[in-house]
């Protein structure tokens, strides 16, 4: 995964944005192990989504999960299935293709710090 550090991307609030397989990071932001396995698994998912696909599901989930209770960037599959599992290193060795599918049946409250 090539990484860029710059102060454009990500938005505010987050400290790294993976577009396209690319890592934007604001300078300064420790990429630590959990961080960039969180990262490689959002590059599988837009892999299996042939890129394109990934970026209008993300956006049409968002947008369902907007009206709902709790936070919907976190309860969005992809983010869902990213947080459950980047403290596995291996995690990427043994997930299922379109293992963020599970995570979009029943969604849950989750809070976690953003990246």
């Amino acid at each position: 995964m090539k990484i860029i550090r710059t102060t454009i991307l990500p938005f505010r609030g987050f400290s790294a944005i993976n577009l396209l397989g690319v890592l934007f990071v604001h300078p300064g932001v420790y990429l630590s192990n959990e961080m960039m396995t969180h990262e490689r698994i959002h590059t599988a998912q837009q892999r299996e989504l042939l890129f394109v696909f990934f970026y209008v599901v993300y956006i049409v989930e968002w947008l369902v999960r907007l009206p709902m209770r709790g936070n919907a960037y976190f309860n969005i599959s992809f983010e869902r299935e990213a947080y459950a599992n980047q403290r596995d290193p291996d995690y990427l060795k043994h997930r299922r293709h379109y293992a963020w599918r599970q995570y979009m049946k029943q969604p849950k409250p989750f809070h976690h710090k953003r990246h």
